[in-house]
């Protein structure tokens, strides 16, 4: 069994303001959790040693950058040894931005991002659909996103 780090009331503090914004500095949070900016500074690095903290991103908003076609795509290999070769592949599309390996009606599930239909059209045919590991797919496109956060710390 995997032994989690333990976090007190001051880290997840620490991470809510952080997930806020992640440009908060540590000066702002001292001042805000009542603690001195080293206190701050030596918790943030914990976090980020034990991996609780995996890094910063910019998140973009994909339809203002022209990605209007938003879908998850449920995929079936031929045979489960297969996994690691189609996962390799499929790291080569540029289209997929997200794939998990599950349980259930399908050995992968990916998400995937296009400008339009007929470029999703494009890359079921032309690169995902001619994966030799690949054996069928589903295609779920999805409508909207009415729910996007991360987990509460």
């Amino acid at each position: 069994m995997t032994q989690h780090p333990r976090i007190d009331d001051l880290d997840r503090d620490i991470l809510k303001a952080l997930m806020h914004d992640a440009r908060i500095p540590y000066a702002e949070m001292a001042k805000r959790f009542n603690v001195s900016p080293a206190t701050v500074h030596v918790r943030v690095e914990k976090m980020r040693t034990s991996e609780i903290i995996t890094g910063t991103e910019v998140v973009v908003n994909p339809k203002l950058l022209g990605y209007d076609v938003c879908c998850f795509i449920g995929i079936n290999l031929n045979a489960a040894r297969d996994y690691h070769s189609a996962i390799e592949k499929l790291k080569e599309l540029d289209e997929v931005v997200e794939a998990y390996y599950t349980t259930g009606a399908y050995n992968i599930f990916v998400k995937l991002m296009c400008h339009s239909i007929e470029e999703l059209q494009y890359v079921l045919i032309d690169k995902l659909q001619a994966i030799d590991e690949v054996q069928s797919t589903e295609t779920l496109i999805s409508l909207q996103n009415p729910i996007s956060r991360n987990v509460k710390p």
